[in-house]
């Protein structure tokens, strides 16, 4: 599994799916969230802006990320 680590308290989850390059850009994010094609914790995700924390895991398309502090 891939790690994000943070450099503030949290980032919200369209941006981390376009800073990981998992989306071309930040419109894309935003359609694959409404798509209902993204999970956190395991559990489909909705919220575009969901602030992602230290231990929270986000799937997309195959691909796994688990965000960590700094």
């Amino acid at each position: 599994m891939e790690e994000f680590t943070l450099t503030q308290d949290y980032i919200e989850l369209i941006r981390l799916l376009k800073l990981l390059q998992w989306v071309p850009s930040g419109g894309i994010a935003k359609m694959v969230v409404e798509d209902e094609l993204v999970f956190v914790n395991g559990e489909l995700e909705l919220r575009k802006r969901r602030k992602l924390v230290n231990g929270d895991v986000v799937e997309f398309d195959g691909m796994e990320v688990k965000v960590v502090s700094a």
